[in-house]
């Protein structure tokens, strides 16, 4: 019940139904009906989610309790060596990096990390990486690239952190560096957005060959709540501003920011972790064929001019 988005209200009612019946004493009755209610339950919920409004995307995307970066290597790579630091100032806790197996085939995975409870968000800073996560994990593809690994990276980040230290220690540098780097990559990268993909934060890991993102995922140059802050002095106008945005899976596959929409299990990845891994898999397995069947030269090139197309949505050529 706790875990229930506000626009899931009528899920709630049910299911508070279903815990008075579960009190009564077993009968085929009481069974019949806590089965007829789980079914509604069910059918609501698939409703209510193929007409999410863009907010409300929002609002699953940050739920408590959906999958985490970490939640995914469990289930997706064997034999992960979690590796650490910068070499020049600290290892940040926010962005996880290390060799695993996906397939039996080496790869390296590096992904924001915002923790599953309030003893891991803190030390996870919340998926708020400083410099040093980004300096960390441009250190560990360029060692990937070394031994040939293929690179898949995990989005899931509000932004990187805004603090003074963070500003001191050069994070937009850190950021920048990054997206020069990752782009010249001779190996082949993708790039999964599953939750929050906010900011230069977000982009700071995310410049790859295929970027793939969940169906209740969102990716933005900037939160809506700062957004609305910013164009109306009134972050209570967050609700325009995620539609204003385009932030929202189909937004931005059809203006070629990303490449394909992974679904998710009915009601968000939150509600059936493993499903929402295995639904991953799939377009995960098929995305890196694809990249890795291109030669170096070739992927390169494409990679270059996926991004460089971006932003021309809508520009017209000169007579």
């Amino acid at each position: 019940m706790a875990d229930l988005l506000e626009f899931e209200e009528p899920i709630g009612i049910l299911l508070k139904e279903i815990e008075a019946l579960s009190m009564l004493p077993t009968t085929e009755d009481r069974n019949r009906e806590i089965a007829r209610l789980e079914a509604r339950i069910a059918s609501i919920r698939g409703e209510l989610y193929k007409n999410l409004t863009a907010w409300q995307r929002v609002l699953v995307a940050r739920h408590p309790a959906r999958p985490t970066t970490l939640d995914y290597v469990e289930r997706l790579f064997t034999d992960f060596v979690e590796l650490h630091g910068d070499r020049r100032f600290a290892d940040d806790h926010a962005i996880v990096a290390g060799m695993a197996d996906y397939k039996g085939k080496p790869v390296l995975v590096v992904g924001h990390q915002k923790g599953s409870d309030t003893k891991q968000k803190i030390f996870r800073n919340f998926g708020y990486a400083r410099p040093e996560g980004y300096r960390k994990a441009l250190r560990l593809m360029t060692l990937a690239e070394k031994f040939a690994r293929p690179i898949i990276c995990f989005v899931d980040t509000p932004a990187a952190y805004p603090g003074i230290e963070s500003e001191e220690r050069g994070v937009a540098e850190a950021i920048a560096l990054n997206l020069r780097e990752m782009a010249m990559l001779e190996v082949p990268v993708v790039v999964v957005v599953h939750g929050e993909g906010g900011s230069g934060g977000a982009l700071g890991i995310a410049v790859g060959d295929r970027v793939l993102m969940h169906e209740f995922a969102i990716y933005s140059v900037i939160p809506p709540e700062g957004c609305a802050a910013i164009l109306w002095r009134d972050a209570n106008r967050k609700v325009e501003a995620a539609e204003a945005l385009k932030i929202t899976a189909p937004d931005l596959l059809r203006l070629g920011i990303i490449d394909e929409i992974v679904s998710e299990p009915v009601g968000g990845a939150h509600t059936d972790p493993k499903q929402a891994a295995a639904l991953l898999d799939v377009a995960l397995d098929r995305a890196l064929q694809q990249v890795s069947a291109l030669d170096t030269d070739a992927r390169l090139e494409a990679r270059y001019q996926k991004f460089r197309a971006m932003g021309q949505v809508g520009i017209e050529s000169p007579a």
